[in-house]
């Protein structure tokens, strides 16, 4: 059974498995990132690469990074929390541990993992991932294969426009929906509800030792689990945006399946439940017409390792 090995690459650490043919994960390993040093995080990769080499008989690498990739898969254009600017990393790990390598953005092997193996894994056509975390990726799959695009930067889903004129994103324009559905806009409603009501928001304060700017992402999930008005506010304002943009990628693709994934969605049905009635009322105009079901993820923290081993197994 041919086996490949994943490498998840983030700001903070280093994530490698060894992959078999079944999406199964029969082997780990993990560093930290030296996120500021460009020599050391390649050299940490090898290092990954080279400790799951030694022990299994792999035939190929696939590299899921946070950024840009060029459409060749071979060189990461930028990096938003890596100190990476047109690095030729496919080359240079694949010198080093003298096997084939992709590269690959981290949010569209995550959404080729659950094609191939989660949430999607019934599909046989056709997939929109949303990952709602800090921020916002995504992934699309049309006729069983990624879309990239021309230039490689295909699928930047955070980036669609929801508020014309609205707040500044960080990749420079006004009002995308990364800052209306993500963590980071969970945190900014909350944040601003405990302030105007906090007589809503007394459990939610109470994490936070009083102080409305010290509410965190987990603060707002726990208050929110324990039945804080304010709190589950917040979920309720991200499900809003994030149902319709949903319902915007429905119309231009009608997908088979929609699958949410992200350290957000770990909330279950605090952040689904508003999203998926968001996302019918959008709809609604459509009538009896079918149209893709909303589904969590299934591969939590692995899926970016096991959709690159399987585009490496596919190269």
């Amino acid at each position: 059974m041919t086996l490949t090995i994943g490498v998840d690459i983030g700001g903070t650490k280093v994530a490698g498995g060894v992959v078999d043919a079944d999406g199964n994960v029969l082997a780990r390993t993990r560093r930290d990132t030296p996120a500021d040093d460009v020599a050391k995080t390649r050299d940490v990769i090898v290092d990954v690469v080279a400790d799951l080499a030694a022990a299994h008989p792999v035939e190929a690498v696939g590299i899921g990074a946070a950024g840009w990739i060029d459409a060749d898969r071979s060189t990461v254009l930028f990096a938003p929390n890596i100190a990476w600017r047109d690095e030729p990393l496919r080359d240079y790990v694949s010198a080093a541990v003298n096997l084939p390598v992709i590269v690959e953005n981290d949010a569209n092997v995550a959404a080729w993992g659950e094609f191939r193996y989660g949430a999607a894994r019934h599909a046989d056509d056709s997939m929109i991932m949303f990952t709602v975390g800090t921020g916002i990726g995504g992934g699309i799959v049309l006729g069983g294969e990624l879309v990239r695009g021309a230039h490689g930067i295909a699928a930047e889903l955070g980036h669609m426009l929801a508020v014309p004129e609205g707040h500044l994103c960080g990749c420079g324009r006004h009002g995308c929906i990364e800052q209306y559905a993500s963590g980071h806009a969970l945190v900014r409603f909350a944040r601003a509800g405990a302030r105007q009501e906090p007589d809503r928001a007394v459990g939610l304060l109470e994490l936070a030792g009083g102080d409305a700017e010290l509410i965190t992402g987990p603060m707002v999930t726990a208050a929110a689990q324990a039945g804080d008005p304010v709190s589950r506010q917040a979920f309720a304002q991200i499900g809003h945006w994030l149902g319709i943009g949903l319902a915007d990628m429905v119309q231009i693709l009608d997908p088979e399946i929609l699958v949410l994934g992200g350290g957000v969605v770990e909330a279950g049905d605090l952040l689904l439940g508003p999203t998926r009635r968001s996302y019918v009322d959008a709809l609604a105009q459509r009538g009896k017409l079918p149209v893709a079901e909303v589904r969590p993820a299934e591969l939590g923290n692995t899926a970016g390792t096991v959709g690159a081993a399987d585009l490496a197994r596919r190269r």
